[in-house]
């Protein structure tokens, strides 16, 4: 157990943490810090189970934390791949209207991404046909700059760099309590205890326990949903050449299913969104007796079913049932088969929900006097992650005690 009080301590081993941890000791060279993951590897949530896309920031309103930091996270993410030999691809994506409401959505859109300052082209339908013959929609935006990569293999990267400057990881310790004083923060477990000068939770779909732990608001739950995908096989992953996205419904969260092609040459379907009863269950049917108290007896979710039942009852739908999943896929792509839907690993997106029903939509990151917490932050965070952690280290550089 260790005995001494570093400068800095870190608890989540997913891209947020590890760039934060990254970030903070390039900013204090020679500092002491302690980087601590539940797990034993790095990555193996969110981080590790979704879609590798670059995201270019087209979706979010410009005033938002997520439209300033995923535009720089994207040219973050590209550098640093390139600089560290990680491969990716610039594939570009198209976001497909398949009606009359879906389009006027994509125009609403398109307005959006010149706002935010995204590259962007608006397509007709057979402009669309012509560069993706196998996709059938009345119109498209095309956004260049979005690409693929493997972010776990970033991850890893931004953690040699870390132990390089001396910081230390620490795998298995999980954190039960945190004790704050004047001067320190102390992160126990039943592995041991941390003290730190500092201390950031970048905990993901832990992060609302770890900020009650901390004091800090108790209006919010973490609510799992699961995303569920499926890939192509191997003689179907050229079907596309781009990244196949829907046209989102703004009032969700969600990007809807999408065909992505993946920088290891695979041809992925999804994800849907389906509540999940276990915060780190990757399996169908996992369930969790603490979380699915967690979910199931706070007042935001019965709010959130209330308001979004139709929506619900398809995801569900969906979930339990192929052809119902098919169905989406067939709007955009309507060549699929059932037999092009084989199964690959779920994920679980953490997403904050308000107690008054609100889908929390942006990063959301809160502190006491010697802690910063990320609260919410799902997808663009795996792009947005270095952006993010800079501003994280903005907000412990402004404090005259760090």
């Amino acid at each position: 157990m260790p005995n001494s009080t570093y400068d800095f301590c870190v608890i989540g081993g997913g891209i947020v943490g590890v760039a934060t941890a990254h970030r903070i000791l390039h900013r204090h060279p020679g500092a002491t810090l302690v980087l601590l993951e539940k797990a034993d590897a790095l990555a193996t949530h969110q981080t590790g189970h979704n879609s590798g896309v670059i995201h270019s920031g087209i979706y979010y309103p410009p005033d938002s934390l997520k439209a300033r930091l995923c535009r720089r996270g994207a040219a973050w993410t590209k550098k640093f791949a390139a600089t560290h030999g990680i491969p990716f691809e610039v594939c570009g994506k198209l976001l497909v209207a398949t009606d009359a409401v879906e389009q006027r959505r994509m125009l609403s859109l398109h307005e959006r991404s010149v706002a935010n300052g995204v590259a962007v082209e608006l397509l007709d339908a057979a402009e669309l046909h012509r560069r993706e013959p196998r996709v059938t929609g009345v119109g498209a935006l095309f956004v260049p700059d979005t690409g693929i990569v493997d972010y776990t293999a970033v991850t890893t990267a931004l953690a040699d760099e870390v132990r390089s400057a001396g910081g230390q990881l620490v795998f298995g310790a999980e954190i039960t309590s945190l004790t704050e004083t004047d001067a320190t923060v102390t992160a126990a477990g039943p592995a041991g205890s941390w003290t730190a000068r500092t201390l950031v939770a970048c905990a993901g779909l832990q992060a609302d326990r770890l900020a009650r732990m901390a004091g800090l608001r108790n209006d919010f739950r973490i609510v799992p949903f699961r995303g569920e995908y499926y890939q192509l096989p191997p003689e179907r992953a050229g079907l596309v050449r781009t990244l196949i996205y829907p046209i989102p419904d703004p009032t969700l969260p969600f990007l809807g299913v999408h065909l992505s092609p993946t920088i290891d040459g695979t041809l992925t379907v999804g994800p849907n969104a389906v509540l999940g009863l276990a915060r780190e269950g990757y399996r169908k049917g996992s369930f969790d007796a603490k979380d699915a108290r967690a979910v199931l007896g706070f007042p935001g979710v019965h709010r959130v079913a209330a308001a979004n039942v139709r929506t619900g009852l398809r995801e569900l739908r969906n979930s339990l049932f192929k052809r119902g999943y098919l169905a989406e896929c067939r709007r955009y792509c309507p060549e699929l088969t059932l037999a092009d839907l084989r199964p690959r690993e779920a994920g679980i997106r953490a997403q904050a929900v308000l107690r008054d029903g609100t889908l929390v939509h942006d990063f959301m990151i809160e502190r006491t006097p010697r802690s910063v917490h990320v609260l919410n932050a799902p997808s663009p965070a795996a792009t947005s992650a270095m952006p993010i952690a800079e501003h994280i280290v903005d907000q412990l550089c402004a404090d005259s005690r760090t």
